[in-house]
């Protein structure tokens, strides 16, 4: 199932780019479904960074219910190849549950817009093959699968969008810090 999700940073490209890959475990504080970002492993060449990062989520969730639920049902590594020369990310996610039937990639532009704003384009596919579960009959894994997907584009989208919200807010803090 495709996913769309396009905003609008107030920050210049280059700026905007550069937070984006380098301090994003800065500006987790104002992203509410996620408790931490934990970088495993960077890797410059060039103009062409690697990352791969752990993502933690379940922020909002009530700490009564976190100590039941699994904490990888929540977790997910990032795998993201950053160009700077095409202001572009491909990433690919794995969930840490039920990571053989969830599969998640996309791209991520950086559109330079006129007065120093930013124009972030996501664009992503996801697609969960409950067939691959043991635990799901296989007359329900197709239809089951399409409205999990559903269910977590509409959960999913603002989510991305809402990064870009933290990113704008990380780079406000920062401007007006140097105030």
């Amino acid at each position: 199932m495709r996913i769309e999700a396009d905003s609008i940073v107030p920050f210049a490209r280059a700026r905007t780019f550069a937070a984006y890959r380098d301090e994003m475990s800065q500006f987790v504080r104002y992203l509410p479904n996620i408790q931490g970002i934990d970088v495993e492993e960077r890797t410059d060449t060039g103009d062409v960074v690697r990352l791969r990062n752990i993502w933690h989520g379940g922020g909002e969730m009530p700490a009564g219910l976190r100590s039941v639920v699994k904490g990888d049902l929540f977790s997910w590594t990032d795998y993201a190849t950053w160009v700077a020369s095409d202001w572009v990310c491909e990433w690919r996610i794995e969930t840490h549950a039920l990571s053989e039937a969830v599969h998640c990639d996309g791209t991520t532009r950086f559109v330079e817009l006129a007065g120093d704003r930013t124009r972030l384009e996501i664009r992503a596919e996801l697609s969960i093959d409950l067939s691959r579960l043991r635990a799901v009959p296989a007359f329900l894994a197709g239809s089951l699968g399409r409205k999990v997907e559903q269910f977590l584009v509409r959960q999913i989208t603002p989510n991305l969008t809402g990064v870009s919200d933290a990113l704008t807010k990380h780079l406000e803090a920062q401007a007006d810090a140097t105030i």
